[in-house]
């Protein structure tokens, strides 16, 4: 009985946050509106270490200039960020030997931290140069969400990827979201215009998103974590469906790649700055038409989380935030 109103109670809290989060979410949108407080965009500018010299900052909209481009929020990274720089930067570094016609960038993005990622980022700068590696710095802390749009606003790939900055997933996990969209893409390009040849092909200019997935992975970890944990994450599984809508298991896997094409439209329009990013990103993807891929993929826990139950109120009002936001046309989307 008593965990029968234990399950009540949560219900009732779950119930009562996202109710919380629907009247927060009017009153910030009707304070934005009074005050014409809109996002403002900061200038990205790239440092070289090597050089006094500010770095020309290229933007979504410009034409590809490399082939990939991987872009790493960190926030207080000093510690995991410089092991899974060393992976990335090793694999590139091998593909790009064996493939004269790969080209990369890293693109690091400092959210504001308080410790030496700044430091351990500029000094992959040194190593690899300011045309590989990147550092963009956001000054203060905005989220994970924010940082990536900044990465993607600012990249040069035809393809972009986003990943942790811990190293969770294997970077060479890459090599089957980039497969999987020039499958996808060829049979889509051909299917539209199959009297053109491969030379008039162009992977950046065909929309699609591959989503890296650990939905796979959910038997095991429902069989070891406390019953508590799943039920809150059955709870916002639910709460993501009612708002995103169906097609996406694993909303929430840092790892994900995107056109240049889909980056262009997803990436001007995103708001969310912290928690639920990705699940605005479904939302853009279904309301633009954008090829969703979803693609198992390794993954490991890595000690240093900064998800903890708190997080949940901030990410069920920030569902709420987008669910009144756009139902409501008070967020306009951009052709």
């Amino acid at each position: 009985m008593g965990f029968l109103w234990t399950i009540l109670e949560l219900s009732v809290a779950l119930l009562l946050l996202l109710l919380c989060g629907l009247a927060s979410a009017i009153v910030f949108e009707a304070y934005r509106r009074r005050h014409n407080n809109a996002h403002v965009e900061a200038p990205a500018i790239f440092e070289d270490p090597k050089s006094p010299k500010q770095v020309p900052c290229p933007y979504i909209s410009d034409p590809a200039e490399k082939y990939l481009s991987l872009i790493i929020p960190a926030f207080n990274e000093e510690y995991r960020l410089p092991g899974a720089l060393e992976e990335t930067m090793n694999y590139l570094q091998k593909r790009a030997g064996k493939d004269k016609t790969f080209s990369y960038e890293v693109l690091i993005v400092d959210d504001g931290s308080r410790d030496a990622t700044k430091r351990v980022a500029f000094e992959f700068v040194r190593r690899y140069g300011v045309d590989n590696v990147r550092v963009i710095l956001l000054g203060r802390n905005h989220g994970k969400g924010e940082a990536i749009r900044k990465g993607m606003l600012h990249s040069r790939g035809e393809l972009l990827l986003m990943l942790d900055a811990d190293g969770a997933t294997k970077v060479d996990d890459l090599e089957k979201l980039e497969n999987q969209i020039r499958a996808v893409a060829r049979k889509d390009y051909h299917h539209e215009d199959s009297a053109a040849g491969d030379s008039s092909f162009r992977i950046s200019d065909i929309q699609i998103a591959a989503f890296g997935s650990r939905a796979h992975l959910e038997e095991k970890a429902l069989a070891t974590r406390k019953w508590y944990r799943n039920f809150l994450m059955k709870g916002f599984h639910l709460v993501v469906l009612l708002t995103a809508g169906p097609g996406v298991r694993d909303t929430q896997c840092g790892f994900k790649m995107f056109t240049r094409a889909a980056a262009r439209k997803l990436f001007t329009n995103i708001r969310l700055k912290r928690w639920c990013f990705d699940v605005e990103l479904v939302f853009l993807c279904k309301r633009f038409g954008i090829r969703i891929i979803e693609i198992s993929v390794n993954w490991s826990e890595i000690p240093g989380s900064k998800v903890n139950p708190l997080s949940i109120p901030n990410m069920l009002w920030e569902l709420a935030l987008m669910s009144v936001g756009y139902r409501t046309g008070m967020w306009k989307i951009r052709p």
